[in-house]
């Protein structure tokens, strides 16, 4: 087996890996990412390639470190009074923006009001904000109106969507506007000139970035650039990707399929690795504008047709890498629930459901990630299992970054808009349930726009709880009002993505973030 897929991607190779031959191999790191780039802006977008190419280019006031505890990243100091009602930070010296600029309080402020526009988070934290002011270049102060728990937990957010602190130019752009170009204060400057959509995105480290003095511990710490350049060749097929590491063309595989590392563990010259501690939770995500799943008896319906396993099982393979989950929240952390789960598959409810609903023969939309293994694997059994209930499929597909696209798109289903897409959380994400994809705020909420009053109330009331008896209550009421009505999104389960690397590098960081400072390369 292992003969006839290095066989079968062989021949691919040199399409897939041409754009790369005027590199220094000896300074450069070349990374196979597990999407394509296509949007550029952290706040625009909730995509975790966007994410992973914000780390590298912008900084954040706070990071989480190994502990999931946040830490100074940009700010050098800060005091909060005894009511912690008011907060004063102070940015530490020597930031500067790749344009030469330094960074300033202004910077910070508008970056942390664009993003407060967008992520949910950022919604709760703003919402409980009297006022957010420059005191002088370097230091600024935030005034709260109403007690909020998680001021420091919000600026180290580790995920989509993180608040990046971008030139005030950039973060005037409206929040549901990408950013006309990529100006950071990060470890490396983004090499837009030598970016090719759908092959190669380029970075040069930022010789003016001073790092902190900490060694890196998850997101926080120290940001050393350890090789002069980072590419990231996108290459879609598994084996395609798997060969090219094992031959030494690429040193880093982002996202191996499970099915390919007996595999990479036997090649010579190749490490794996499961970096993420939490691992990773999928989503089935409806859109509750547009008929059917407008109607919340149609969405619960969905819910009775699989099994996890069926999603698992072809999306993942190896029971080794994956785990049920029924859990909005995250499974493997003490705030994860089975309240109000549905567990197992009823097709007679299902079709029940739909005849309750008044299905018409609506068709249902899905987007299609073919190239994601997992999510491609998810929209084929659920475009199955829903054809096999009774509903009409009409399933669509794409690349991972045309889905990132799409599914921002309001329109209905017939005009570029779409019923149902595939993705997947951070366990790490979902902490708290003030995560983005856990909001029903309407046109405020994540794509899909759900709308609930009473699950917003009570991830309202999260943060201003003091005590975990409250927030496990709140998360409990918020997962069954999940299953039982609103349905703002249906868990697929679990799973660990191990990456592969050669065993010439080192340094590298353990997150669930792919990070790509401090690898040194030998």
């Amino acid at each position: 087996m292992f003969r006839t897929v290095l066989r079968t991607a062989a021949a691919l190779l040199p399409l897939a890996l041409h754009v790369s031959s005027s590199a220094s191999a000896e300074t450069t790191l070349r990374v196979v990412p597990h999407a394509d780039l296509k949007n550029i802006d952290p706040i625009w977008t909730t995509a975790y390639i966007t994410r992973n190419h914000a780390y590298l280019v912008w900084d954040t006031l706070f990071s989480l470190d190994e502990n999931f505890q946040p830490q100074p990243q940009m700010v050098d100091g800060w005091k909060t009074s005894d009511d912690k009602m008011e907060w004063t930070f102070t940015l530490r010296e020597g930031l500067k923006f790749h344009d030469g600029t330094p960074v300033t309080s202004a910077d910070v402020i508008t970056s942390l009001e664009r993003w407060g526009k967008r992520d949910g988070m950022g919604q709760q934290l703003f919402a409980a904000t009297e006022t957010l002011e420059a005191v002088d270049d370097k230091t600024f102060r935030l005034k709260l109106k109403s007690p909020f728990g998680l001021v420091l937990e919000s600026f180290a957010k580790l995920s989509s969507n993180v608040p990046f602190i971008m030139p005030k130019r950039l973060a005037e752009t409206d929040p549901f506007k990408q950013v006309p170009e990529v100006v950071g204060s990060g470890p490396f400057r983004f090499m837009k000139e030598q970016w090719v959509p759908g092959s190669k995105v380029v970075y040069a480290k930022f010789a003016d970035y001073v790092p902190r003095k900490e060694p890196p511990s998850n997101a926080s710490g120290g940001k050393v650039a350890k090789v002069d350049r980072i590419e990231w060749l996108y290459i879609p097929d598994p084996n395609t990707a798997m060969n090219a590491l094992i031959s030494g063309e690429v040193d880093y595989y982002e996202n191996a399929p499970a099915d390919l590392v007996p595999i990479l563990r036997q090649a010579e010259g190749v490490k794996v690795e499961t970096l993420d501690p939490l691992g990773n939770q999928g989503m089935l995500r409806f859109n509750h504008l547009h008929p059917p799943f407008d109607k919340p008896e149609l969405r619960k319906a969905v819910s009775y047709v699989f099994d996890q396993e069926q999603f698992l099982q072809a999306g993942v393979g190896d029971p080794a890498f994956w785990q049920k989950c029924y859990s909005y929240s995250a499974c493997n952390a003490p705030v994860g629930t089975d309240a109000g789960a549905v567990k197992q598959p009823d097709m007679a409810k299902a079709k029940e459901l739909m005849k309750t609903g008044g299905y018409d023969g609506t068709p249902v939309t899905i987007l299609q990630a073919t190239d994601i293994p997992v999510l491609n694997a998810a929209a084929l059994v659920t475009a199955q299992g829903l054809r096999e209930a009774g509903f009409t499929v009409d399933l669509q597909a794409m690349d991972w970054a045309t889905v990132t696209s799409r599914r921002a798109v309001k329109e209905p289903p017939g005009k570029g808009g779409w019923n149902i897409f595939f993705t997947w959380t951070l366990a790490a994400d979902l902490l708290t349930p003030l995560a983005t994809n856990m909001s029903a705020g309407c046109d405020k909420a994540w794509f899909g726009w759900p709308c609930d009053e009473k699950i917003e109330t009570w991830r309202a009331a999260y943060p201003r709880a003091t005590d975990d008896a409250t927030r496990k209550d709140l998360v409990e009421k918020i997962q069954e009002r999940n299953y039982t009505e609103v349905l703002t999104h249906l868990p697929i389960g679990a799973w660990f993505s191990p990456v592969a690397y050669r065993s010439n590098l080192s340094g590298v960081v353990k997150s669930p973030v792919s990070l790509y400072w401090n690898i040194e390369k030998k």
